[in-house]
């Protein structure tokens, strides 16, 4: 058998809110998955509480040789693997551990900037952290601590909520 350590990472799109059941299914199996989970504030009208979210919503990550391909996608939630060309789509090994450190270091209390220099469309650039060096678009300002900017990966445009003092403008002439 191939060292586990060895076997590539695949993205698995799986049904809304069905992350943690798909995770914990293949868990069960045997089969290594990565949930990327933040905790957040929910507020509703009769309380607050700390809620644990997935970071991509309808994803999660699994490390398997594609012999369990089927077995994989026929768990219940679970949908199919992110292809490209109707191959499964590797996802590298230093993509998978900036997220977890992303994950880590995942905080709602960063400190206020100005984002007067941001606007939404812009490009920007990581400039801390794990994913230093990612240039993605500005989508919007989730409020004044925080940045929604979206890092192309996989072929697809995942959302990445990071503190505005991890980014800078990029500009056209900066490419």
């Amino acid at each position: 058998m191939a060292n586990p350590d060895k076997l590539p990472w695949y993205a698995l799109y799986v049904h809304s809110r069905a992350e943690k059941k798909v995770y914990a299914r293949l868990s069960d199996m045997g089969i290594e998955a990565y949930l990327p989970l933040v905790t957040r504030m929910k507020y509703w009208s009769d309380r607050i509480k700390k809620v644990e979210e997935p970071l991509f919503k309808s994803y999660l990550f699994v490390r398997t040789d594609m012999k369990n391909y089927y077995d994989i996608v026929s768990i219940p939630g679970a949908t199919r693997f992110v292809c490209f060309e109707k191959e499964a789509v590797v996802v590298p090994e230093n993509q998978i551990n900036a997220i977890k450190k992303y994950c880590e270091d995942f905080t709602e209390d960063d400190q206020t900037i100005d984002n007067t220099e941001l606007h939404e469309g812009q490009l920007v650039r990581i400039t801390r952290g794990e994913m230093m060096g990612l240039v993605g678009r500005l989508v919007s300002f989730s409020n004044k601590k925080r940045l929604i900017v979206h890092i192309e990966s996989v072929g697809h445009y995942l959302p990445i909520n990071i503190a505005r003092t991890k980014v800078e403008p990029v500009y056209e002439k900066q490419l």
